[in-house]
């Protein structure tokens, strides 16, 4: 018999990283698997992540994410040691490691981790490729993101069908 698909389940995604978007310009965008215990995923799955303080270092050939929490649950094995801040490695193409290990070192750019999501089965980290804003860059952003909530009000308050 046939498995049907469980449509119920709501949205792919585990975690997002928003403090990144004010911290940072984005340049590129990766997709990474993320090496996980099995008490990890289980913390996963009932949503126990924080992504904030995380962010992806070089180390040799191989890249490593740093900083990301998953605390353990309760109901998790109790003969495995569980430490929430430990060290995951990341699992991209050969190509894609290289080119990133070249813009890191060479170009100065750093490897933030925008967003954690589920890809069928398995576990899915975006890093993105960024270079850190200045003060006057946040400011900007910050008065253009208003600029742009007030003309939404703005229209709406002389549309009358909306």
């Amino acid at each position: 018999m046939a498995k049907t698909k469980d449509s119920g389940k709501g949205s792919g995604t585990i975690a997002l990283n928003k403090r990144a978007r004010h911290e940072y310009h984005f340049d590129e965008r990766y997709e990474a698997g993320i090496a996980l215990q099995g008490w990890e995923l289980k913390a996963l799955r009932a949503g126990r992540i924080n992504i904030s303080e995380a962010y992806a270092l070089v180390k040799g050939s191989e890249l490593y994410l740093f900083g990301a929490s998953i605390p353990p649950l309760i109901q998790a094995s109790t003969h495995v040691v569980a430490d929430d801040r430990r060290t995951r490695k990341l699992l991209l193409h050969r190509e894609e490691i290289d080119r990133l290990i070249g813009a890191v070192e060479r170009k100065g750019y750093t490897l933030i981790p925008t967003a954690l999501y589920w890809k069928g089965q398995r576990v899915k980290l975006e890093l993105a490729l960024a270079r850190g804003k200045q003060a006057h860059d946040k400011r900007a952003a910050e008065k253009e993101r208003d600029w742009n909530r007030e003309k939404q009000r703005t229209l709406r308050a002389h549309n009358p069908r909306a």
